[in-house]
């Protein structure tokens, strides 16, 4: 699994058309081959910083987005950050899931 983040900090009077972006790519992104999931998220201490997470089963299935126009339009804002955004690419080789955090959890009472 590949995960991609990029991290943007928005100038505050261009928060609105950054954040019009960003939701606009959710839903047709979600619906891409291999796309496990899509999100944007606002950071709670600073309304103009934003992340977009998206887990993709392939690192084809990420390329071809990455490749994609509406990928490009995020790019496209750069214009529009108060510094550059941060990209980060994460390869996955191994997933847990609630089992471990029961395991860990029992663990720490002993």
């Amino acid at each position: 699994m590949m995960v991609l983040r990029v991290t943007l900090n928005v100038l505050p009077e261009k928060q609105l058309e950054v954040m019009q972006t960003l939701l606009s790519m959710i839903e047709p992104s979600g619906k891409e081959a291999g796309c496990l999931s899509y999100a944007v998220l606002c950071d709670i201490e600073d309304k103009n910083r934003f992340s977009m997470l998206g887990e993709w089963e392939t690192r084809e299935d990420m390329n071809h987005h990455l490749r994609s126009h509406r990928f490009g339009a995020l790019l496209g804002t750069k214009s529009l950050l108060g510094s550059p955004m941060h990209i980060r690419i994460h390869t996955v080789s191994q997933s847990e899931d609630m089992a471990a955090i029961k395991a860990a959890r029992s663990d720490s009472a002993n």
